[in-house]
């Protein structure tokens, strides 16, 4: 997916993809290079102007298109796709920095002379340019490496005065200015180093009220919006090769190991993209806000696009690696992003100061927001906040006045259908999640009833649903899944439970295993196959088991933790009657699914994903080997990632609420978690050093650590998980 989440996004998009068919075709590309390197104007960059797609963002009063920088993400995300050569990002990057100072001269001059056609470089304040006080202002000298440089007609340049950041706008035939071309990364643009010998500025260029922590979060996103439009590429070339190339008479994209390669460039593209916009939103946030999504796109986009476009020459193979194909344009070009924003260890440990104390956080804005409906959600809610929970087990096990109100109000599970809920609509989920928040209240969770209970609604009598949901909304009834096997874990559909019709119902036989819950649990939603007669998917049905039935052993399993969460499942001839069989006899495997796909909708203004607070809790406590700056570095990396997976969950709120198709966010989300839980993980383990020879280890390293397999196993392997991924969502073959 793209970073477009409305029509007007996906129409826009399609616009820049149609001009760059047209004009900017990979073959001219290859012939102009040259032309590109000495930084010669781009043939098309006259109809790009008439066509306003490097002004999106100017405003009208200065000749643009009124738009916002997100409009321009869009474009840049789909030019880089298209490896659109020439100096487009960096003077969009150039011009919205001098439309974000304050109304100035410098700003007035810049932003007409950037509508009417004048390209543009951003060049960031750096150790390497001084800047002297002069009568009228100061004067500038020094060196910095540019990207675009010789294309430029104007350069927006940043500069310390006494460590305070400060930025001019400068032409670059003004006096003391020199451009040194050299060969850049990046064939399809040019480069070279600036010099500046006592360069003027007066105020007459200089851009007032400019925020040097806004412009780097506009950088990073633009830079990130291109690495999200090369990453896209090379997940497309990846999987459209491995569909036709075939190896031992078959294409490759049936191999797992290339099934997995792909799927994982799938995830990491879907991350950078969820990393620019986070980026991109954060331009109309405060300025710690903007510091963790800028280091979020350079993680998860910015430095990730090398080591995605080298995944892709390793699966195109030889013919990858040639002159005459486009990866190592792609390629360079992906090199050049980080070199623009190098260097980059001082910036990860920054972040995690931050993220010490702050997760990214994002608010959503409603269009059409009804506010009756805002209101009367807001009534409830206070009523509930004047209430307690007599029985007090956190969010999942609490039971009392509180959170029988909030059932029987229809907030425990608002998308429920009515009366148990109040058929919600995402953009109303969000208005709730928000009055919640804003009262410090926590949704009620029934935790397994969450994925039981809409296969009850969707599937049981009238008098199954009226049994069983208020009761799981009250938390008065707790569930437990009785889906795996030891013989059927990925492989659900192998399982071997039988189910034998007698009178007045069914008799179950078998065992399950790794059941989360099953000690505590009162009724259980159990597969188990009715017929042995046909392919193994349509033998399942699908029942609701009552735990305290006759024949039910339930066996508690001690992990490694030294918890005891899981169990094992005995069933010894349990009797279920006709009434708890969901569907027909055979429908369990498409009941199973109704299921498996309903999970909760999470919807919330926070980003981040959990994974930091082991690394906090090990700073906070100062328990960790090594320097602060390392402690801090780690929990900067592993914040940055947590970000761009929130962000990818909170786009596919985002697109339910904007009324587009439902897109692959939260399977994605999913694995990129897993993943980090176990990065997260062990960097909490080599920060605890020493302690970890104690079981009751800073920060918890130890458990955090015999906790991983939870959630690399959990609900399906990653690797399971890859191979679903591959072949459902890109279309590879099955092996």
């Amino acid at each position: 997916m793209a970073l477009a989440l409305t029509e007007e996004h996906t129409d826009l998009c399609a616009t820049a993809s149609d001009f760059a068919q047209r004009f900017a075709g990979l073959s001219a590309t290859r012939e102009q290079h040259r032309a590109y390197a000495s930084g010669e104007p781009a043939p098309f960059w006259n109809e790009l102007v008439d066509n306003g797609l490097h002004a999106l963002h100017i405003g009208e009063e200065h000749g643009g298109q009124g738009g916002t920088v997100a409009d321009t993400a869009i474009v840049v995300e789909e030019f880089a796709r298209r490896l659109v050569p020439g100096a487009f990002t960096s003077t969009v990057l150039a011009s919205a920095a001098v439309a974000a100072a304050d109304d100035c001269k410098a700003s007035g001059r810049g932003l007409s002379s950037f509508a009417a056609g004048a390209r543009g470089a951003l060049v960031l304040p750096a150790t390497t340019i001084d800047a002297t006080a002069s009568a009228d202002g100061w004067a500038l000298s020094g060196t910095a490496p540019v990207l675009s440089l010789l294309a430029a007609d104007l350069l927006v340049i940043g500069f310390y005065v006494e460590s305070v950041a400060r930025f001019a706008l400068i032409d670059v035939h003004a006096a003391g200015v020199t451009r040194i071309p050299a060969v850049c990364t990046d064939l399809t643009r040019d480069a070279g180093t600036l010099e500046l010998s006592s360069v003027s500025i007066d105020p007459e260029t200089v851009l007032e009220g400019l925020s040097l922590t806004y412009v780097e979060a506009l950088q990073a996103g633009l830079l990130a919006a291109e690495a999200s439009g090369i990453m896209r590429w090379a997940l497309e070339a990846s999987a459209d090769y491995a569909k036709l190339r075939e190896q031992f008479g078959s294409p490759i994209g049936s191999f797992q190991a290339i099934k997995h390669k792909c799927a994982n460039l799938l995830i990491s593209a879907e991350l950078a993209t969820a990393a620019a916009w986070s980026a991109v939103v954060s331009l109309d946030q405060d300025e710690q806000q903007q510091k963790l999504a800028t280091n979020s796109a350079l993680q998860a986009a910015i430095i990730s696009s090398v080591e995605a476009v080298t995944e892709a020459v390793t699966i195109l193979g030889g013919i990858g690696f040639t002159w005459e194909h486009d990866a190592h344009l792609y390629w360079r070009r992906a090199m050049t992003l980080g070199a623009q924003v190098a260097p980059l260890s001082e910036r990860f440990a920054s972040l995690g100061q931050i993220a010490l104390d702050q997760d990214r956080r994002i608010d959503i804005e409603l269009p059409d927001e009804d506010p009756a409906f805002r209101a009367r959600i807001g009534e409830l809610l206070d009523t509930a906040g004047e209430l307690t929970n007599e029985h007090d087990g956190g969010r999942w096990y609490s039971r009392g006045s509180q959170r029988s109100f909030l059932a029987e109000s229809g907030l425990a599970a608002p998308h429920w259908p009515a009366p148990y809920g109040l058929g919600a609509t995402p953009a109303q989920q969000v208005v709730i999640s928000q009055e919640y928040s804003r009262r410090n209240l926590t949704p009620p969770s029934s935790v397994i009833g969450e994925w039981a209970m809409p296969t009850i609604l969707a599937y049981g009598s009238a008098e199954i649903k009226e049994q069983f949901a208020l009761p799981t909304l009250r938390g008065e009834l707790m569930w437990c899944q009785l889906f795996s096997e030891p013989g059927a874990g990925s492989d659900l559909a192998g399982l071997a439970t039988r189910a034998i019709k007698v009178e007045g119902g069914w008799q179950l036989k078998g065992q399950k295993v790794w059941t989360s819950g099953a000690h505590e649990a009162d009724w259980g939603i159990c597969l188990a196959r009715t017929d042995a007669d046909v392919p193994k998917h349509k033998g399942l049905s699908y029942f609701l088991i009552d735990m305290a039935s006759a024949g039910v052993d339930v066996r508690p399993l001690q992990q490694s933790t030294g918890d005891s969460e899981f169990n094992e499942v005995f069933l010894d001839s349990v009797f279920v009657p006709d009434a708890y069989l969901l569907g027909d006899p055979g429908q369990g495997w498409r009941i199973t699914a109704t299921t498996l796909q309903n999970e909760r909708t999470q919807i919330s203004s926070g980003v981040s994903v959990g994974t930091e607070d082991a690394l906090r809790a090990l700073i906070r406590q100062g328990n960790y080997a090594g320097s602060r700056n390392e402690a801090f570095a780690s929990l900067g990396r592993v914040a940055a990632v947590s970000s761009a997976i929130g962000a990818l969950n909170l786009r596919e709120t985002l697109r339910q609420v904007n009324g587009m198709e439902p897109g692959a966010g939260s399977s994605l989300a999913k694995v990129a978690h897993a993943r980090l839980t176990r990065e997260a993980a062990s960097l909490a383990l080599a920060l605890a050093g020493p302690g970890v020879l104690f079981a009751q280890a800073p920060g918890d390293a130890v458990t955090g650590q015999l906790s991983v397999p939870q959630v690399l196993l959990g609900g399906g392997t990653v690797e399971i998980q890859l191979n679903v991924i591959a072949e459902r969502i890109l279309g590879l073959p099955r092996g």
